[in-house]
């Protein structure tokens, strides 16, 4: 089976070594840039099932790859990165050895996924104060790694929140927001701490839309950090915000935005197109 790691990925390594010498894989190692040709070059020579090694990111990238070019073709995911939410919601575990034996003896079935504009994101998207938050953790990361980081730029956070203008459109309505954090998850969301944000098991198929009301450090956190980074608990109460449950909706803004696709950040044009893809991929699980 062709294996594909992702080498900027924050757990290469151990993907790496967690491969080596199996005969059920011929591995490669690659950029991200070279990932997305790699997996369509090895569609386009026969494959049937892949696996990819990567966090959210990654695997949202192969992904787009796989439904670009044969719907039949299977993805086996092996955690690899900082954040591996959609692995973990599918019960991918988080042993090598186990993931490995799912990725050659397990089924695949469908998996929906998120676009935004032309964007596949399989996790979560969102606009506003979490970008920042990335784009600073990001610049930070080097310096002192990923938790430190993390915390520092939180801080940074509570102590510059804006609020963004925004306009709303679902199933014809629009509305008009100035929020912090536009979020939107695939699938059914928690809507109470300390689970917010978490995708519900055998929950309603959708694109779960948040928009937090208000500019509230304690709301923004709840929802920014504990739905999409997972683990904030300090926070007592559930932050107000509107949710809807929609196959599409459209998110309109005064400039070009920066826009936060499975934990990575992308500059998009407004407006915002959002969809459901329903059995976008065929993913390998237990």
């Amino acid at each position: 089976m062709p294996a594909f790691i992702n080498g900027k990925a924050g757990t290469a390594g151990d993907a790496r070594t967690a491969l080596s010498g199996n005969p059920a894989f011929h591995v490669r190692e690659l950029s991200p840039d070279e990932l997305a040709p790699a997996i369509v070059s090895a569609i386009d020579a026969g494959a049937t099932r892949v696996l990819v090694a990567g966090g959210d990111g990654t695997i949202a990238m192969a992904a787009a790859a796989l439904r670009s070019r044969n719907d039949a073709c299977e993805l086996a995911i092996l955690r690899g990165g900082t954040l591996n939410h959609f692995a973990t919601d599918l019960g991918i575990p988080a042993d090598a050895a186990a993931a490995l034996g799912i990725a050659v003896h397990g089924t695949a079935r469908p998996a929906d996924a998120g676009m935004v504009n032309d964007r596949l994101f399989l996790n979560t998207s969102s606009v506003g104060a979490y970008v920042r938050f990335v784009k600073m953790r990001e610049y930070l990361e080097p310096r002192f790694g990923y938790r430190i980081a993390t915390f520092i730029a939180t801080l940074r956070l509570l102590f510059r929140l804006r609020s963004l203008a925004v306009e709303l459109e679902v199933d014809g309505h629009r509305r008009i927001y100035r929020t912090p954090l536009v979020f939107i998850g695939v699938g059914e969301r928690e809507l109470q701490l300390p689970t917010l944000g978490n995708r519900i098991p055998d929950g309603k198929r959708g694109l779960h839309v948040m928009v937090v009301r208000g500019r509230s450090s304690a709301r923004l956190l709840a929802i920014a950090l504990n739905a999409m980074a997972r683990g904030l608990k300090t926070v007592s109460r559930t932050p107000e915000l509107d949710s809807f449950i929609v196959d599409r909706c459209t998110i309109t803004l005064r400039h070009r935005s920066a826009v936060a696709v499975d934990g990575e950040v992308a500059a998009m044009d407004t407006p915002l197109e959002y969809s459901l893809a329903r059995d976008a991929i065929r993913v390998v699980r237990p």
